[in-house]
């Protein structure tokens, strides 16, 4: 018994081992393998940091927006019953299912200047396709259920009892929230705002569609990235890419740390 369940934990660890530490353990070496030097070259190129600010912005712009409307769009479906609301729920699903490049394709046909829309935002000045707007309409496409489907089920475990008497001592609806029920999700509204940054940080199909990748003004860093394995410049690109995986890492380890603390279970 003891030796079938050792063998499980071996065989766990070895697929993890093989499939993620290795690849990460590898481009991290392909670019610090001449220490800084890669880096520096990389950072130096046109562009580069500005791809990097942009990078940064529209991931922690999403990361809020995202924290507000996926905490409201959980409370909807948690605390209210209507037709279609399984339809909604299946919905806040579909950037899971849909293929990143057919976001972009969406929205460049929503929001491109061909489009009523997108003719509509353009005759008032709003540019979307192939500007910053554009790439956060990306990104909050892609990262919506993971602020969604973290809070949701918090929100079902709780107790209702705490609402009820404060909503019979006279307290609103809004007061009720942010004293009785916040405290208690606002650890699974942190998780999933984390997790929605973290992925927003290295997306890639859906914005390299939508931003038109304009050197200093719509090219993020993981299009930056690819430009530069099109340049075959491996090393360099390496260590960009290892300095975006190490702050979604810590920011991964951030929310283990949140789920491990309070019991959140995403």
């Amino acid at each position: 018994m003891p030796v079938g369940r050792w063998g499980l934990r071996t065989t766990a660890i070895l697929y993890l081992g093989l499939l993620i530490a290795l690849p990460a353990a590898a481009v991290v070496s392909k670019g610090f393998s001449h220490g800084l030097v890669d880096l520096k070259s990389a950072i130096g190129s046109p562009g580069a940091a500005a791809a990097l600010k942009l990078t940064l912005s529209v991931s922690v712009i999403t990361a809020l927006i995202n924290a507000v409307f996926g905490t409201l769009i959980a409370w909807v479906l948690v605390r209210y019953r209507f037709p279609g609301r399984a339809v909604i729920s299946g919905i806040v699903d579909l950037p899971f299912a849909i293929p990143t490049l057919v976001t972009g394709v969406m929205l460049v046909a929503l929001y491109g200047p061909s489009s009523p829309v997108g003719a509509f935002f353009e005759r008032h000045g709003i540019h979307v396709v192939f500007a910053p707007i554009g790439i956060t309409l990306a990104l909050l496409f892609v990262t919506l259920p993971f602020v969604v489907r973290t809070v949701q089920p918090v929100l079902l475990e709780l107790d209702r009892d705490q609402e009820d008497a404060a909503r019979v001592l006279g307290a609103g609806r809004i007061r009720t929230f942010t004293k009785i029920v916040f405290p208690q999700i606002r650890e699974a509204v942190a998780a999933g705002t984390l997790l929605s940054f973290a992925r927003s940080l290295g997306e890639f199909g859906a914005v390299v569609i939508v931003a038109g990748n304009i050197m200093g003004k719509t090219l993020t860093a993981p299009v930056f990235i690819y430009q530069l394995t099109s340049q075959f410049r491996y090393p360099e690109a390496a260590a960009v890419a290892s300095v975006l995986f190490a702050v979604s890492f810590l920011v991964v380890l951030a929310v283990d740390r949140l789920i491990g603390r309070w019991g959140i279970v995403p």
